[in-house]
C-alpha cells in the first residue's frame, strides 16, 4: 500500500506498532492508525536514521580466531563455513551442541522459520529468545487465569472512554508515549517506586502515585483485594458465574489487611482503599500490568495477584472494563506464539503435547518423533554455553544478549567459551563484537512480513526500499543455512510463502492464524487472533462471553508474598531497579546511534535520592559505582528528590561499564523463568579512578553540584 511514493508500514520499535509512512529514500512520517492516532514518539520519528547509518553492516564478516579482527567474506563462504562448523559440532557432541537465540522484534515469519530451523535443520531443543526477559511472567499468569495469553484482550481504543486505569509497573509516558492519548480522559493510578512522567500525569489527572518498596507489588495487590472484600466491593454475581477459586484466594488475602500490607510495601492503607473505591464506583475501569510487576523471581504470582483483584471486581471480559498486560517489544505478542520459545510450537502449542507435535510435524513433512522436546529457557541457555553438556555454538538473531541479559559479566564469559558465535544483525552491537561470524541483515523498512501488536492485531510490515547491496533478509539467511546443512523439508525465504505455511501450522491452536492472509491485511481488515477461517472476522475481545478454559471460567489462584531473592544488608544496603528512558529502546544498539536521541541521553545515569547520595559522599553529576555481588555499573549521579531513599534506578540501554545488567540478579521465576531484573542489592560509592581513566564515565570538570541544592 503506497501513496505519493510512500509506503504504509509500522514503526520498528515497541508493541504499539504506530502507523508510519516511509518514503523512497527512507524518510519517515506519522500515519493515521488506531494505536497512535497519527502521532509518534521521538524514536519513531528518527527511525529512518538507521537505514543509512555509516556503521551499517553491509557484508558478511568473519575472523580466523578471537585474537584477530574481522575480515570480509562472501555470502557463500560465510554460510558454507558456518554450516560446516555446525555439522562438525553436532557430529561430535550431538544436536543440542548448537543453540539458537531469537527476539521479540522479529516478524512472525522469522520467528516461525527460526523455530522450524532449530527443530528440523539442527534437531536441537536449545532455542529461546529475549521475550523471556519481557513478557514471560505475564504470559504464564494469563494462561493460568484465562486459558489464553493475549496481552491486551481488547483494542487499545477501548481505553479512550476509561474512567479509571491502574497502571501496575508501567511507565508508558516514556516507553510508548502515543498510548497516553488513549488515557487522556481517565483518572490514572500508577504503581511504581519512582515518580516517573507517567506518575506525574496520574497526579495531574486527579489520580494517585503509589510507590511500593521494590519487590512488594504483590503485597499491594493483596492489600487492595482485602479492601475490596471488607469494603463490600466484590462483584458476587460475576464471581459466581465466571470464576472459580475465590475462597482459596481469600484464605491468603484475608491475612493482608491494608495496614499490614502498608508495613511491608510502604503504600498507605488509605490509598489502597481509595483506589479500590474508585474502581468499584466506575463502570469503565481497567487494570494494566507491565514489566515493573513482572520482572521478578516471583513475577507470575505478582501478575496473578493483580488478576485476582480484577476478577474480584468483575473487570475481565466485561464491555468497557478489563485486565491486560502492556507488551513491550514490537512483536512481543507474535514472537511468543510461533515457535522460537523453548517449549513452544507454532500456534501457541506446547512442544510436549503429542497432538501438537503430530500436527506441526505433518505441516513440516517430518516424523513427530524427530522433533526435540523442550529446551532450556533463555537465562539457563546462556548459562550453559560452553559448559560440559551445554551448547558449543550459538546463532543469535535480533538480540543483544550481552546488554539485555542479567549478570552481564557471566554472559560475556559464556559467550567467550563457545566454539562458534554467529550473529545476524544490522549494526555491530556489543554481542556482535564478540562474534566469530557477523551476517548483515535487512531492517524493517527493507522487508515484507507481519507483526502482532500488543492488542493481538496482526499487521503488515511492507518493504519501502531495497536493502543495501550485499545485505540479506533473516529469512534468506535461515534458508541459506538450512540448504547448506542439507536440511529435510522446505525452508522458503519468501515471506508470503512462509506465512502461508505458518497459517497451516497454527491452525487449530490457541493462536490460530489460519484465516489471516496478506490479502486480507492489505485490504485493511482489522484481524485480531484467533482467526480460524478465511471468512472469520477475528477476535478483538476474546473473553466477553467465556474464558478459554474448558469450563469457560477464569481461574483465581492463591498467591502470597515472598521476599525478593536477594535482600539488602550492611554491605549492600540499597535496592537497584532498572527500566527505560524516553529516547532509548531495549539494549540501545540502534537508538544510541541516532544523534538526535543520543544527544538527549548520551550516557548512563543513576537516579538517587539526595540524602542517599550525600551519605555515599556523592553530589549531582559525580561519577559513581553501583556495586552488587556480581559486578559494577559506573554511572553519572542524578539526584531525584521524589525517589525512595532505599532505591536507586538504572536505565538498561547502555553497554560496557555502564550496563545495568552488570549488577542485576539472574534468579528466575520458577514458572516463567523470568529473571529478577527489578530488585538487586547494591551499594553506591564514588567511581574508582582507574575506571574513570578507562572511559567508563568521564569525570566532569570542576566540583559536582550538591544534591541538596
Amino acid at each position: 500500500m503506497s501513496t505519493d511514493g510512500r509506503t504504509a508500514t509500522h514503526c520498528p520499535y515497541c508493541a504499539l506498532q504506530c502507523g508510519q509512512w516511509v518514503g523512497p529514500s527512507g524518510e519517515v512520517d506519522a500515519r493515521q492508525f488506531p494505536t497512535n492516532a497519527g502521532g509518534m514518539c521521538q524514536k519513531g520519528w528518527t527511525s529512518g536514521a538507521l537505514l543509512t547509518h555509516p556503521q551499517r553492516l553491509t557484508t558478511p564478516l568473519a575472523r580466523p580466531s578471537r585474537d584477530t579482527g574481522f575480515r570480509p567474506v562472501t555470502w557463500d563462504d560465510a554460510l558454507s563455513g558456518v554450516a560446516a562448523r555446525l555439522a562438525a559440532l553436532r557430529a561430535e557432541h550431538g544436536p543440542d551442541a548448537v543453540a539458537v537465540f531469537g527476539a521479540g522484534g522479529l516478524t512472525n515469519e522469522k520467528a516461525y522459520l527460526l523455530g522450524k530451523f532449530a527443530r528440523v535443520a539442527l534437531g536441537t531443543s536449545q532455542i529461546d529468545y529475549n521475550g523471556r526477559f519481557c513478557m514471560s511472567s505475564a504470559a504464564a499468569a494469563g494462561n493460568r487465569a484465562f486459558g489464553l495469553d493475549r496481552g491486551l484482550p481488547f483494542p487499545v481504543t477501548d481505553l479512550d472512554d476509561a474512567e479509571v486505569v491502574v497502571l501496575a509497573g508501567a511507565n508508558v509516558a516514556e516507553t510508548m508515549p502515543p498510548l497516553m492519548s488513549h488515557l487522556a480522559g481517565a483518572r490514572l493510578v500508577v504503581v511504581d517506586p519512582r515518580r516517573t512522567p507517567t506518575a506525574e500525569r496520574a497526579l495531574a489527572s486527579g489520580g494517585l502515585h503509589l510507590a511500593p518498596r521494590p519487590g512488594t507489588d504483590l503485597v499491594l495487590a493483596l492489600g487492595m483485594l482485602h479492601a475490596a472484600v471488607t469494603g463490600g466491593h466484590l462483584d458476587l454475581a460475576y464471581l459466581d458465574e465466571r470464576t472459580t477459586g475465590f475462597d482459596d484466594v481469600w484464605a491468603v488475602a484475608g491475612q493482608w489487611w491494608p495496614e499490614r500490607a502498608e508495613r511491608v510495601c510502604g503504600v498507605a492503607a488509605s490509598d489502597m482503599r481509595t483506589v479500590v473505591g474508585w474502581l468499584a464506583a466506575s463502570t469503565r475501569r481497567y487494570v494494566l500490568t507491565a514489566r515493573g510487576a513482572e520482572q521478578h523471581a516471583h513475577g507470575v504470582d505478582t501478575v496473578a495477584a493483580w488478576i485476582n483483584l480484577s476478577l474480584a471486581l468483575g473487570l475481565p471480559g466485561r464491555p468497557g472494563s478489563g485486565f491486560g498486560t502492556i507488551t513491550g517489544q514490537g512483536n512481543g505478542q507474535g514472537g511468543r506464539e510461533h515457535g522460537q520459545k523453548s517449549d513452544q510450537l507454532p500456534g501457541y502449542r506446547h512442544i510436549a503435547d503429542p497432538a501438537a507435535r503430530a500436527h506441526v510435524a505433518s505441516v513440516w513433512g517430518v516424523a513427530p518423533e524427530s522433533l526435540p522436546g523442550p529446551g532450556r529457557s533463555a537465562v539457563e541457555l546462556l548459562d550453559a554455553l560452553g559448559r560440559p553438556g551445554g551448547p558449543r555454538a550459538l546463532l543469535v538473531f535480533g538480540s543483544n544478549v550481552l546488554v539485555s541479559a542479567p549478570d552481564a559479566r557471566a554472559v560475556a564469559e559464556r559467550l567467550d567459551a563457545l566454539d562458534l558465535l554467529v550473529v545476524a544483525d544490522v549494526v555491530p552491537g556489543e554481542t556482535a563484537a564478540r562474534a566469530d561470524v557477523l551476517l548483515p541483515v535487512a531492517q524493517w523498512a527493507e522487508e515484507e512480513g507481519t507483526m502482532t501488536n500488543l492488542e493481538g492485531r496482526v499487521l503488515r510490515r511492507r518493504r519501502a526500499l531495497a536493502p543495501p547491496p550485499g545485505v540479506r533478509t533473516d529469512l534468506e539467511v535461515v534458508a541459506g543455512l538450512a540448504a547448506a546443512l542439507g536440511a529435510p523439508g522446505a525452508f522458503p525465504s519468501d515471506p508470503r510463502t512462509v506465512f502461508d505455511e505458518l497459517r497451516r501450522a497454527s491452525a487449530g491452536g490457541p493462536a490460530d492464524y489460519a484465516g489471516v492472509s496478506y490479502e486480507r491485511l492489505d485490504a485493511g481488515e482489522a484481524l485480531h487472533w484467533p482467526v480460524p477461517a478465511d471468512d472469520h472476522p477475528g477476535t478483538p475481545r476474546p473473553f466477553t462471553e467465556r474464558f478459554a478454559h474448558p469450563d469457560g471460567r477464569a481461574r483465581m489462584l492463591p498467591v502470597d508474598h515472598v521476599e525478593p531473592d536477594e535482600r539488602v544488608d550492611g554491605e549492600f544496603p540499597l535496592v537497584v531497579t532498572t527500566g527505560r528512558v524516553l529516547v532509548h529502546y531495549q539494549s540501545g544498539a540502534q537508538t544510541r546511534r541516532v544523534p538526535e536521541l543520543a544527544g538527549v541521553a548520551p550516557e548512563v545515569v543513576v537516579e538517587v535520592h539526595p540524602d542517599t547520595a550525600a551519605r555515599a559522599g556523592l553530589a549531582d553529576g559525580d561519577p559513581a559505582d553501583v556495586v552488587s555481588r556480581r559486578g559494577t555499573t559506573t554511572a553519572r549521579v542524578r539526584c531525584v528528590p521524589t525517589l525512595r531513599q532505599d532505591t536507586v534506578f538504572l536505565p538498561f540501554h547502555y553497554g560496557g561499564a555502564g550496563a545495568a545488567n552488570n549488577v542485576t540478579n539472574p534468579a528466575l521465576d520458577p514458572v516463567s523463568r523470568m529473571p529478577e531484573f527489578k530488585v538487586a542489592a547494591v551499594r553506591l560509592e564514588p567511581a574508582a579512578t582507574g575506571d574513570r581513566a578507562a572511559g567508563r564515565v568521564p569525570e566532569k570538570s570542576g566540583a559536582g553540584r550538591s544534591c541538596q541544592g
